[in-house]
């Protein structure tokens, strides 16, 4: 079975685009907070902009479903009091809601991957005026910045490489330009460079669902496509590393149209090691 890999980042910044989410994690059956869950939620608490909070418990498949759909909840449950109890005028809780096992981010084939799916996602949106819309500005191009003039920790774009809504497969208009990224690749081959993969419109979730694949990891899945596809055009995937940034950073916010859609269905490069 293959195995997927996911990572939830859990931000503590005060810098939110459009939403941003931080994780706890439950021990097997249980819904006691742990000290670092608690450490975590406690840093959530001090955000000083003006939120709201929506809180989704999880469980992974194993066990009785309705008993994990009631543990799901409790872990939410236990969250939402915990924040309730720490939280400023400025922020608002607006749910808590237990999913039992409708959100698997991987496909549980080791312990370690359980262990991921006993979370409690906190999402945290900024609280957006009438109208108003984010439209940041893209990276430079990868492919025709100058190695010499890169920086270790930049971030670059891939133009026209973007992705089917819902699915890890890339447009056709991007095969010419990662075939130039793994050339590129090839030529310098001191490089490593991070896969940074990002969806569009499922706000209701960290990540969105693969549908290829069943998992809700569809960010995770984008930036790991292109590290096999870099790895079948002989480059080591020890150089390579994919990362899934679900939509906490969109090119454009709210997306309106199809074309806003598509530009943020992409992958960012992040230079590693030159």
């Amino acid at each position: 079975m293959k195995t997927f890999v996911v990572i939830l980042l859990s931000f503590i910044s005060i810098k939110i685009n459009a939403q941003m989410v931080n994780s706890v994690y439950f021990k097997n059956n249980s819904y006691e907070l742990s000290q670092e869950a608690k450490t975590k939620l406690d840093s959530v608490a001090q955000l000083k902009s003006n939120l709201t909070f929506r809180i989704f418990g999880n469980c992974d498949p194993s066990g009785n479903i309705e008993l994990n759909r009631k543990l799901s909840e409790n872990r939410a449950d236990a969250v939402y009091v915990y924040l309730k109890n720490r939280i400023g005028n400025n922020i608002k809780l607006k749910s808590s809601v237990g999913l039992g096992i409708e959100k698997q981010i991987n496909d549980n084939s080791t312990e370690d991957l359980r262990t991921k799916n006993r979370r409690v996602d906190v999402l945290i949106d900024k609280t957006f005026a009438p109208g108003e819309k984010i439209s940041r500005k893209v990276y430079p191009n990868f492919l025709s910045t100058k190695i010499s003039m890169m920086k270790v920790k930049d971030t670059f774009s891939l133009p026209d490489v973007s992705f089917f809504g819902g699915r890890h497969a890339w447009l056709p208009g991007g095969q010419l330009n990662l075939t130039r990224l793994s050339n590129i690749l090839k030529e310098n081959p001191t490089l490593q460079v991070e896969l940074q993969g990002h969806i569009c419109c499922d706000y209701d979730n960290f990540d969105g669902e693969d549908l290829d694949l069943k998992t809700f990891n569809l960010s995770w899945t984008r930036a790991n496509a292109i590290k096999e596809f870099l790895a079948k055009q002989g480059i080591d995937i020890n150089r390579i590393k994919a990362t899934g940034m679900g939509h906490l950073n969109p090119v454009i916010y709210p997306e309106i149209t199809e074309a806003d859609r598509i530009k943020n269905r992409r992958v960012e490069l992040v230079l590693i090691k030159k």
